[in-house]
């Protein structure tokens, strides 16, 4: 079976999604654009956040709603993305400001304790905010998930634009490698979103799906700015994240571009990390292999095992 014909068959054994409440909330001097399910009583809300760096929730959503049938799921739009409020001073723009305003959120929306679920650029931020709020509120967040995250170091950036080329055929191939990675060391918002369109279909390992997505459109100026400084400058989170405590499971689509060797080497760092590898699916696993991605993630977020 074909990855769409597993997603579509999958699709049809779901209920009716659940609505999704939007509202303003204030943190940190900046109005967030917050989205969540129905609640759940006695189960903590997930948080899910959501990587492309020039998005907004709507690549988590809703795509993760079968989760919502067992607790409360919280999106949020990141600063200067989607309908949050775009922050002063571009130029300073970094992704350890996303991953402060996660704890401020919290506190915000009077959660004290809940899951956190990152995806791809969005597993960092996820990791650097669990590290952040644990270290000053010990038992903030009860268990973290990591879907196809970047690396610890950014060490996988530079053979991903190869890499992307290789998985690609025919004109997908020629646009994508017709294009200069260079020039998104610069925060030039047109030429980060035509990058990220070019590249969107070698994100799938089944060629037949993703000609049945449409890729999105980035239109964050702001995430250009972070995007642009990440290339330049490089990162190495390695040290900040050593000592987190929380449980976390690292789910990785075995035929991502972005290998699964980076997910294993998270896992090795991380004292309380295990690894889900997901076989058969890219970088968003939650389409190309449902069935074992739901499963894998509602299994562990279940489990109640306090970190001793």
């Amino acid at each position: 079976m074909s990855a769409l014909a597993r997603y579509l068959a999958f699709r049809r054994t779901l209920p009716p999604r659940p609505p999704l409440e939007h509202r303003i909330v204030r943190a940190r001097g900046l109005d967030f654009a917050v989205y969540t399910t129905p609640v759940v009583p006695g189960v903590p809300p997930l948080l899910c956040v959501n990587g492309g760096l020039l998005f907004d929730h709507k690549l988590l959503w809703p795509a993760l709603a079968p989760l919502a049938s067992s607790r409360q799921l919280i999106f949020y739009d990141q600063r200067g993305r989607g309908a949050s409020d775009t922050p002063p001073g571009l130029q300073a723009s970094r992704l350890e400001f996303d991953a402060g305003d996660i704890p401020a959120l919290r506190l915000a929306l009077g959660i004290e304790q809940w899951d956190v679920l990152g995806h791809s650029w969005g597993g960092g931020i996820a990791l650097l905010a669990v590290a952040q709020d644990t270290r000053t509120c010990p038992g903030a967040v009860r268990r973290l998930v990591l879907v196809n995250a970047v690396g610890l170091t950014s060490a996988w950036l530079a053979p991903l634009h190869e890499a992307g080329v290789a998985r690609l055929q025919g004109a997908e191939r020629d646009a994508l490698a017709a294009l200069d990675v260079q020039a998104l060391n610069a925060p030039q918002l047109d030429a980060h979103a035509a990058y990220a369109q070019a590249y969107f279909p070698a994100w799938f390992a089944d060629a037949h799906f993703a000609r049945n997505v449409n890729a999105p459109r980035g239109t964050s100026v702001t995430g250009a700015h972070v995007a642009a400084r990440l290339r330049r400058d490089g990162y190495d989170w390695r040290e900040t994240v050593r000592d987190l405590r929380v449980p976390t499971l690292v789910v990785h689509g075995a035929a991502d571009v972005l290998p699964l060797s980076e997910a294993e080497g998270t896992v090795q760092w991380l004292s309380y990390a295990r690894l889900a590898p997901i076989p058969e699916a890219g970088h968003n696993p939650f389409w190309e292999a449902p069935d074992a991605f739901f499963a894998a993630v509602h299994t562990f977020l279940v489990e109640d095992a306090p970190v001793s």
